[in-house]
């Protein structure tokens, strides 16, 4: 399992969003939030491609940077990893301490109803 940092999720973020991007445009993305140079973004993405988070393609110029793993797979295991940590794999606690803490609107409230039906919870 992958344990991102913050950081990691914001290039992340930007490959996800842009299905890839040479230097450039990524240090572009990043800039405003960041504040990142160009060398700063390089450093990153070397860093993340050494852990697989983030594949290069080096047969072309520009390089192009791509995420290695999914959107859907760095969420699954976020939350996992959430579940885990906070609630001790105790998915009903996580459920019902969002939904004290934050109302659902009616049709959320009837999605989240067809959806323990579906699972025969």
């Amino acid at each position: 399992m992958v344990k991102l940092s913050d950081r990691e999720w914001l290039v992340l973020g930007v490959l996800w969003d842009t299905g890839g991007a040479a230097l450039g445009e990524l240090t572009l993305a990043l800039q405003k939030d960041t504040g990142w140079n160009r060398n700063t973004v390089l450093t990153y993405l070397t860093r993340m491609e050494a852990k697989g988070l983030v594949s290069i393609n080096k047969e072309g110029y520009p390089r192009l940077y791509r995420a290695a793993l999914s959107r859907e797979d760095c969420q699954a295991q976020a939350r996992d990893s959430f579940l885990q940590q906070v609630y001790r794999g105790a998915t009903g606690d996580l459920v019902a301490a969002f939904l004290k803490e934050k109302p659902i609107s009616s049709r959320e409230r009837d999605e989240l109803r067809r959806l323990l039906d579906e699972m025969e919870v």
